[in-house]
C-alpha cells in the first residue's frame, strides 16, 4: 500500500522563472543562446501540460527591472490558429511567451544600467499563483505543485533575507522549488532546493538543456522517488554577509532584522538599529575585615 506522498496527484501546477537578465555571461557572449534556452522552456511547458488535462502552467520573465507573467497572459488570451497540426493549446503558449517577453525586454530602462535579477520577487509571484490555484480548485483535488527556477545569474546576498522568507514559505505551502541553473553555482538557491525537497542541477552543456529539463525536472516529486536522478550533493548552508557579501563561518547578526556582518558594527546598517555596547564589568571592592 502507498503512502500519501507517493500517490499521483490528479493535477500539478508548475511555475517556471525564466531569467532574462542581459548581464548573464552566456547571452553577453552570444545572444542568440536566449533564442535556444527559451524554445526549451517552452518544449518542457509543453510537455507537462501534454501530461495531464488538469496540468496548470504559469511561465515568469525575471528581468533586473521587474517581473512579470508570459504565461498566461494576464488580459483576454491571445486568438491562435492551428498551424501545421500543432495542438492549439502548445501553440497559445509558445506565441504568449514570445510575445510578452519581447515587451518585457523593451521595457527595461535604456539609460539604466542592467542590475541583479529580481529572483526573489518572482518566486513570490509564482508562490501567489499556486496559492491562487489552489483556492479555487475543489477540496477534493490532489494538487501537487513545485517552482523551476532557470539562471544563469550569480548569487546575491543582497536578497538573502526575501530568498529565506520564500523559501520557508514554500516549505510550509508543501511547494518543491527546483534550480537548473545555466552558468554559476548557486549556493543560496541550492540551500531552497534542500530546505523545500526539490532538485539542483547545473547544466554541462546548454546545447542539452531540454534533455536535462526532460529528465530531472519533469517527473513530479512523487515520481522521483522511483527514478534515478542528480543527487543534491552538499549544500553550503554559511550565511553570506551583507557588506562584503562573503560566506562566513562565524559572523555578527543584527537582533532586529537578522543581518549577517563579517565585523562588529555598533549601527545595523540594513534597519538602522543603534546597539547598546556593554562596558567593562566594574571590580567591586574587597571588604575590609574589622578588627576586633
Amino acid at each position: 500500500m502507498m503512502a500519501d506522498d507517493d500517490v499521483p496527484s490528479d493535477s500539478s501546477t508548475l511555475v517556471i522563472i525564466v531569467d532574462t537578465n542581459p548581464n548573464q555571461r552566456y547571452i553577453t557572449e552570444d545572444p542568440k543562446v536566449l533564442t535556444g534556452c527559451l524554445d526549451a522552456v517552452i518544449a518542457f511547458a509543453n510537455s507537462h501540460l501534454m501530461q495531464k488535462s488538469r496540468n496548470e502552467l504559469a511561465v515568469i520573465g525575471c528581468h533586473f527591472h521587474k517581473s512579470e507573467y508570459l504565461y498566461p497572459s494576464p488580459g483576454k488570451p491571445l486568438d491562435v490558429r492551428q498551424i501545421d497540426g500543432q495542438y492549439e493549446l502548445f501553440a497559445l503558449v509558445e506565441k504568449t511567451i514570445k510575445m510578452r517577453l519581447v515587451n518585457l525586454i523593451k521595457s527595461q530602462p535604456q539609460e539604466e544600467k542592467p542590475g541583479e535579477s529580481l529572483l526573489a520577487g518572482a518566486l513570490a509571484m509564482g508562490l501567489c499563483f499556486i496559492s491562487r490555484i489552489r483556492r479555487e480548485s475543489s477540496p477534493a483535488l490532489k494538487i501537487s505543485s513545485r517552482i523551476l527556477i532557470v539562471t544563469g545569474s550569480s548569487d546575491t546576498a543582497a536578497q538573502y533575507i526575501n530568498y529565506m522568507n520564500v523559501f520557508f514559505t514554500a516549505q510550509k505551502q508543501q511547494v518543491i522549488i527546483d534550480v537548473c541553473s545555466l552558468d554559476k553555482h548557486l549556493s543560496l538557491l541550492q540551500q531552497g532546493c534542500d530546505i523545500t525537497g526539490g532538485l539542483y542541477l547545473k547544466v554541462p552543456s546548454l546545447e542539452g538543456l531540454l534533455q536535462y529539463l526532460l529528465w530531472v525536472f519533469l517527473p513530479e516529486g512523487s515520481e522521483r522517488r522511483q527514478l534515478v536522478l542528480p543527487g543534491r550533493g552538499r549544500v553550503d548552508y554559511r550565511a553570506a554577509c551583507f557588506c562584503h557579501r562573503e560566506l562566513l563561518t562565524i559572523g555578527y547578526v543584527c537582533s532586529v532584522c537578522l543581518s549577517v556582518f563579517c565585523k562588529f558594527s555598533p549601527i545595523c546598517t540594513t534597519c538602522h538599529t543603534v546597539f547598546k555596547i556593554a562596558g567593562p564589568l566594574q571590580i567591586k571592592p574587597k571588604k575590609k575585615k574589622m578588627k576586633v
